[in-house]
C-alpha cells in the first residue's frame, strides 16, 4: 500500500536538500568558505553574529543540520513502515551519506579548503540529493502501480544509455567542482558539458520518440532533456559572467546569481538523470533481435 505521507515527506526532504545545495553554492560563489574558522561551532558559538561571509557559511551549516535531522526521521520512517528491505537499506544509506557529508564539510574548514576534500564534498552532495529524489520516486503512487513494460531491440540499448547518464553527469559535477575550487582550469568542464549533452540526447530522444506516451518513461525523458537544455544555457551565462567580472575586487551579484543558478540546475540534472535511469530499468525490457536481422548477421 502507498504511504502517501511518507512520499510527501520524501519530496519535502528532497526540496530542502536542493535549498542546501543552493546555500552551499552561495558560500563558494561569495568566497565565504573560510569566513568561520572553526567547526562544528562557529567562533565557539552555536549562533555567531550573522555578518558578512558568516551569514553564508553559518547559514549553510544551519540548513545542513536541519537536513540531517530530516534525514534521520526519513530513515526511521522508512525502516518502520516500508516492507521492502532494499528500500530500508537505501534510507540508512542516505543517512550515512548525510553524516559523511557533514564531516567532509567540517574538514574543508579545518584543513583550509583542501581541493580533494572540497571536490568530494560537492560530489557527495549531488549523490545525496539524487538519493532523496530516488526515495521520493520509490515511495510514489506511480511506483506502487507496478511497471508498464515496453520492449527495446535497438543498439545501444536504452538501458545501457540510461545507466550512462547519471555516471557522466556525476563526472561533470566533479569537473565543475574542480574548476570552482581551482584544482584545474574550466576547460575540462566545458568539454565535459558537450559529452554529457551528447549522451543525454542519445538516451532521451529515442525514449521520447518511441515511448513518448508512456506515463513514466515519456515524462522522465522530457524532464531530463528540458533540464539539460536549460543547464547548457546557464553554463554559458555563468561562464560569461565570470569573464566579464574577472577584474572585480569581490564577487558581483550578477556573477553569483548565474553561478548559483547553474549549480542548482546542475543538481536537478543529476537527479533527473537518476530518475530517468530508474524508470528505464523498471519499464524497459531487452528483446532479441528480429529474425531477419539475425539471419543477416549470420550469413
Amino acid at each position: 500500500m502507498v504511504n502517501i505521507w511518507l512520499h510527501r515527506y520524501a519530496v519535502f526532504v528532497a526540496f530542502c536538500t536542493l535549498l542546501l545545495l543552493v546555500a552551499g553554492g552561495m558560500v563558494t560563489s561569495n568566497a565565504a568558505g573560510l569566513s568561520v574558522p572553526d567547526w562544528p561551532l562557529s567562533y565557539g558559538k552555536l549562533m555567531p553574529p550573522m555578518e558578512g561571509g558568516v551569514f553564508y557559511e553559518h547559514g549553510h551549516r544551519m540548513i545542513a543540520t536541519a537536513i540531517g535531522f530530516f534525514t534521520i526521521i526519513l530513515a526511521i520512517w522508512i525502516w518502520k513502515s516500508d516492507p521492502r528491505r532494499w528500500m530500508r537499506n537505501l534510507g540508512w544509506a542516505a543517512l550515512g551519506a548525510v553524516i559523511v557529508q557533514g564531516v567532509l564539510g567540517g574538514l574543508t574548514v579545518l584543513y583550509l579548503l583542501p581541493k580533494a576534500i572540497s571536490v568530494g564534498h560537492a560530489c557527495l552532495a549531488e549523490l545525496f540529493f539524487s538519493a532523496t529524489v530516488a526515495i521520493a520516486v520509490f515511495t510514489s503512487p506511480g511506483w506502487h502501480q507496478g511497471p508498464q513494460v515496453v520492449e527495446d531491440s535497438g543498439w545501444p540499448s536504452m538501458r545501457s544509455l540510461a545507466a550512462a547518464v547519471p555516471v557522466v553527469i556525476l563526472g561533470q559535477v566533479a569537473l565543475g567542482a574542480g574548476a570552482r575550487h581551482q584544482a584545474f582550469s574550466v576547460i575540462p568542464h566545458v568539454v565535459g558539458a558537450m559529452v554529457v549533452a551528447g549522451i543525454v540526447f542519445m538516451a532521451a530522444i529515442p525514449v521520447i520518440s518511441q515511448h513518448g506516451s508512456h506515463p513514466a518513461l515519456g515524462r522522465s525523458a522530457r524532464m531530463l532533456l528540458g533540464i539539460t537544455l536549460v543547464q547548457i544555457f546557464l553554463g554559458i551565462a555563468a561562464y560569461l559572467s565570470r569573464i566579464i567580472t574577472s577584474e572585480a575586487v569581490k564577487p558581483t551579484p550578477g556573477m553569483v546569481f548565474w553561478t548559483v543558478l547553474h549549480l542548482a540546475v546542475g543538481a536537478l540534472t543529476m537527479a533527473a538523470g537518476t530518475a530517468f535511469a530508474i524508470q528505464v530499468f523498471r519499464h524497459v525490457r531487452r528483446t532479441a533481435a528480429e529474425p531477419a536481422a539475425q539471419s543477416a548477421t549470420t550469413s
